[in-house]
């Protein structure tokens, strides 16, 4: 028999656990949103939202006004709890933890028997397994995964990583696949009941380790192919060839599909899940932490190809036309337009024309940094010698060529190519 859920708590109210706290919400499930910024709890308690993403405002208001969301800053007793909550990387890019470490600490004292814990957030290979250890810390009065027998279990832990893709995570959290991996085949199986209140996708059930090395394989695989793209486009640069006829003519082969090059890699999972493969397994991921470093230095070759651009034509204006990590979403995580930006600004012979029509004003990397300014496109354009297409938003896409006629183009995009 299938058990119910009538309240879920969710741990993190960012990108991902805002949509899916809303998605639950929809469902006629009690959500609580816990999020340790009191502006993001205000708010969305508005019916209002913190991130873009396409129709999750609407969602939102609706599951506030239905009475079935409502946020806070700590957690309460409920059915089950969902971790998703960041994980960065600390200096020479070690895991960084201490996100779950907390929620852990948060949680513990309200868990109940039955309960199910699942961690959503992407982490190293056995993160899962120190959730248990965490909780169990606190609670020495109830029996975790792996601690014994499988019948004996009080709370069911799970690792169920996110897959969804900015711009549709609504559309994804519903549609897409799950995998889900328990510390015991049972804590799967509990897992996955709360999954199919909302998920229309096949549920994959594994274990907990497994389901961890998933997720940071397909973003590595993503990596390893775009790192070929990225330094085959140093290849073409160096030998004067325009890489962006390589890639198109290469690919009419039937079995080659070469990905389109850029400026680097950003985002909170490519630019920062490969890294935890490698320090999992350092010895044997080398092609993988290859991949990384060629990634990672991109936006420096960038810079260079910009300062050179700068050079030639004697100026000291460049218009840098966006700062997201990819198109039309407001999403700065990792960036690599903010780092060629902020290289950029830090130098003092130029002047940065920010162009970023989702953001109102600049990163805090960005903060304080004289040589950069935020401003409209039409006025960046007319102002710079220098043009740099950095993130393919559609505004971009759709400027008239005569406006770059008299300028110096960098498409690292290709989409003026």
């Amino acid at each position: 028999m299938a058990r119910s859920f009538n309240k879920v708590v969710v741990m993190g109210l960012g990108y991902v656990g805002l949509p899916t706290a809303a998605v639950l919400a929809s469902r006629g499930v009690d959500v609580l949103g816990v999020d340790i910024n009191s502006k993001t709890v205000e708010l969305i308690n508005k019916g209002h939202i913190h991130i873009e993403e396409p129709d999750l405002d609407v969602l939102v208001q609706s599951a506030v006004a239905a009475g079935h969301l409502r946020a806070a800053n700590a957690p309460e007793k409920a059915d089950a709890f969902i971790v998703s909550v960041p994980t960065p990387f600390k200096e020479n890019h070690e895991p960084d933890l201490a996100a779950i470490k907390e929620v852990a600490k948060a949680i513990a004292p309200v868990l109940q028997k039955g309960n199910v814990v699942i961690l959503e957030s992407t982490v190293p290979v056995g993160t899962t397994k120190k959730l248990s250890e965490w909780l169990s810390a606190v609670r020495a009065d109830l029996v975790f995964p792996h601690q014994g027998d499988d019948k004996l279990i009080d709370i069911h832990i799970a690792h169920s990583p996110e897959r969804v893709l900015p711009g549709r995570v609504l559309v994804e959290i519903v549609d897409n696949d799950r995998v889900i991996g328990g510390l015991t085949p049972t804590c799967a199986e509990h897992a996955a009941e709360l999954y199919k209140v909302f998920v229309q996708g096949d549920c994959h059930l594994t274990n907990a380790w497994t389901a961890e090395l998933v997720k940071l394989s397909e973003n590595a695989y993503r990596d390893v192919n775009i790192a070929f793209a990225n330094e085959l486009s140093n290849i073409s640069d160096a030998l004067g060839i325009n890489v962006w006829d390589v890639v198109r003519l290469a690919n009419q082969h039937p079995r080659v599909n070469i990905l389109n090059p850029g400026p680097g890699v950003g985002g909170h999972c490519i630019a920062v899940d490969p890294w935890f493969i490698v320090s999992s397994a350092p010895k044997e991921s080398e092609l993988i932490r290859t991949a990384r470093l060629i990634n990672d230095e991109k936006p420096k070759s960038v810079v260079r190809k910009i300062q050179d651009a700068l050079a030639s034509s004697k100026s000291s204006r460049v218009a840098c036309l966006g700062l997201s990590y990819k198109a039309n979403i407001d999403d700065l995580r990792e960036s690599p337009a903010v780092e060629i930006v902020s290289l950029l600004a830090r130098k003092k012979d130029i002047q940065c024309l920010v162009v970023e029509p989702h953001v109102d004003a600049l990163p805090p990397e960005l903060t304080g940094l004289e040589n950069a300014k935020l401003m409209d496109l039409d006025n960046a354009l007319k102002q710079a010698d220098v043009i740099v297409l950095l993130v393919d938003h559609a505004e971009f896409k759709a400027v008239d060529q005569k406006q770059l006629a008299d300028k110096t183009v960098i498409d690292t995009r290709g989409v003026w190519s």
